[in-house]
């Protein structure tokens, strides 16, 4: 299980992205721009990304590392 901390921390930190999105939230300024953390949108999506990259990766050299 060692070697899946990258997957797990990145997927850890996608999930802090979006559980931070939806606690932070969105307003409309007095001039009537929103003014939301959109950014963290994107990030999440990368780290989801990250996970699942870093998690087939070492699973496919794992198994053919057996045969």
């Amino acid at each position: 299980m060692k070697k899946y901390i990258v997957s797990l921390i990145s997927l850890i930190i996608s999930f802090g992205c979006i559980v931070a999105y939806n606690i932070i939230g969105s307003k409309v300024a007095e001039d009537g721009t929103l003014i939301e953390p959109f950014f963290l949108i994107p990030i999440a999506w990368l780290f989801v990304a990250i996970a699942v990259l870093s998690g087939v990766i070492i699973f496919i050299s794992t198994s053919v590392r057996k045969h």
